[in-house]
């Protein structure tokens, strides 16, 4: 075990995982973020707290982690190295081990040129792979990058995230064996709407043997509208949305589009469940946690897990090794 958090457990035990997404509020006022985190945390085994997504300003996600264990809900970090040089990342490492963090999800971030307020300045001291690895010596050799020695490393989950659809295709499996090789336990993807291509990525993974090494969540989401889908696929980097989906929306009726973008995500849910080498699902609703829990439930991957199935089933995995 790195961390013992619930999420590694599920995910070691062999059981389809679920994590979701809360994006943070705009406000600093913690009821928000515990009406949200209630909806998400009956349906999910983590929840992320984002880190200013989109080079948008929001509550810190150190700061929501610091509301939601104090709720106890299982929580994923997101660091960014956007906004922060390499002494600072450690230091927030450390503080968020020292809160009670155990699952980390490295991020380069996105530019401040996505955000509204495109003339802050970029750190981006390190990037993703250097953050893994930089986290992975502190929790496994329990010392800085500059060699001083910690008193007492964190125990951390480390998590990458993953395009399958940027080009060029054939190379993103080895990209992900970079991130693996770095540190990555566990990896949440990008938007997988194209479930073909996703599919060839994740025989590629397998032909590599990194399906045994990292745990693979596929990052699903439902689209609210024809406008909204087309949006996500001209704007947001790396999001592929096929012309059949976007065509599907456009021809159902205003009144059923968000019901349609439900279970568009719903049989993508589906269709992922069944590719060998996937470990769960990573459901992104931009502040439309009622929306996550419906897909969850009708995905057929409600309830979750009570903690004592998940040991029980850890312990059958550890007979058999």
């Amino acid at each position: 075990m790195k961390s013992g958090s619930r999420l590694e457990r599920v995910l070691r035990a062999g059981l389809f995982a679920v994590t979701a997404e809360l994006n943070p509020p705009d406000s600093a006022d913690p009821q928000r973020v515990y009406e949200a985190a209630l909806i998400l945390s009956e349906v999910a085994d983590a929840i992320n707290a984002t880190d200013a997504s989109g080079a948008n300003v929001h509550m810190s996600s150190l700061g929501e982690c610091a509301l939601l264990l104090r709720a106890g809900y299982e929580v994923v970090m997101q660091m960014s190295c956007r906004d922060r040089n390499r002494i600072a990342l450690q230091g927030d490492l450390l503080g968020a081990a020292a809160l009670g963090v155990k699952n980390v999800l490295c991020l380069t971030g996105d530019d401040v040129t996505n955000g509204d307020q495109p003339e802050a300045k970029r750190v981006f001291d390190f990037d993703s792979m250097h953050l893994l690895w930089t986290a992975k010596i502190m929790r496994d050799e329990a010392k800085f990058l500059s060699g001083r020695k910690l008193t007492e490393p964190p125990r951390l989950f480390l998590g990458a995230v993953e395009n399958p659809f940027a080009p060029p295709l054939d190379w993103r499996a080895q990209r992900l064996a970079k991130k693996v090789d770095a540190g990555a336990d566990f990896v949440q993807t990008q938007y997988v709407f194209d479930v073909d291509i996703f599919r060839q990525f994740m025989a590629r993974v397998c032909d590599l043997g990194l399906h045994e090494r990292v745990y693979i969540l596929a990052g699903v989401g439902p689209l609210k509208s024809p406008k909204a889908a087309e949006y996500m696929r001209t704007h947001v980097p790396g999001v592929v949305i096929p012309d059949a989906i976007v065509a599907r929306l456009q021809k159902t009726p205003r009144e059923r589009w968000r019901e349609e973008g439900m279970q568009i995500c719903v049989e993508i849910i589906r269709q992922v469940r069944e590719i060998p080498g996937l470990a769960g699902v990573h459901v992104m609703a931009y502040r439309q946690e009622e929306m996550v829990a419906e897909i969850i439930h009708r995905a057929g991957l409600f309830p979750r897990l009570s903690p004592a199935t998940i040991q029980a089933q850890l312990n059958s995995e550890y007979v058999g090794a």
